[in-house]
């Protein structure tokens, strides 16, 4: 049972991993659909909160704010910005980083728009942030075993990795200190809910993909 809740050190192998990137079976594009629709609805709850947002969406809520365009669209156009900055890094996208861009934006802006909003409700709006953050990381657990290619985001991560010899995790806090600076600067909210996703993602995404481990070999 201790092992059972251990944070995974590695990615493991389900019957739905596929073996090329653009490899379409039923079960897996399921799957993938479900993880990054989940993803999306636990952006959506942070954002919801009111306390504040993950780094990503603090950019995005700072970019609506100047253009003309929603929270999900701007996420949308910042994926694929993103996406296009793999060109020169020679990065190799894949149908799970294409379904990513699409359904990650459309779920954020379902959730922000029909989730209730929370304000001045402190205990409610935490227990949103720590939904949201399950959700991310159940999302990322499910999306990421499908393996169909990373996200925009981890997909430039790993690139500036292996073209600099930078490590990830300086790469990824690099990245993201600098989207959350240009999101707050554009009047993206920022606070308590920024800092616990920061916090906790990390152990949610890995106590989520040891569930995912474990759960498919109970079932085998």
């Amino acid at each position: 049972m201790k092992n059972f809740f251990a944070p995974a050190k590695t990615i493991p192998r389900t019957p739905w991993t596929a073996n090329n990137l653009w490899s379409f079976e039923y079960r897996r594009f399921f799957i993938l659909t479900f993880g990054l629709i989940i993803f999306g609805f636990g952006d959506s709850f942070l954002i919801n909160s009111h306390i504040g947002n993950a780094p990503w969406s603090v950019l995005a809520q700072g970019l609506s704010k100047h253009l003309p365009i929603s929270i999900g669209m701007c996420t949308f156009f910042i994926s694929t910005l993103v996406l296009l900055l793999w060109i020169p890094l020679r990065e190799r996208p894949g149908l799970g980083t294409v379904l990513n861009i699409l359904l990650i934006a459309s779920a954020i802006q379902v959730g922000v728009d029909y989730f209730p909003k929370l304000d001045n409700r402190f205990l409610l709006q935490v227990t949103y942030v720590l939904l949201g953050i399950y959700l991310v990381g159940i999302g990322s657990a499910l999306y990421i075993t499908c393996g169909l290619g990373p996200g925009p985001r981890d997909g430039l991560m790993t690139a500036l990795h292996k073209r600099t010899g930078v490590r990830v995790s300086r790469v990824r806090l690099g990245i993201e200190v600098f989207v959350l600076i240009s999101g707050a600067l554009l009047g993206g909210r920022v606070g308590i809910g920024t800092a616990l996703f920061a916090l906790l993602i990390g152990l949610s995404v890995a106590l989520n993909l040891t569930f995912v481990g474990k759960l498919v070999q109970k079932v085998n």
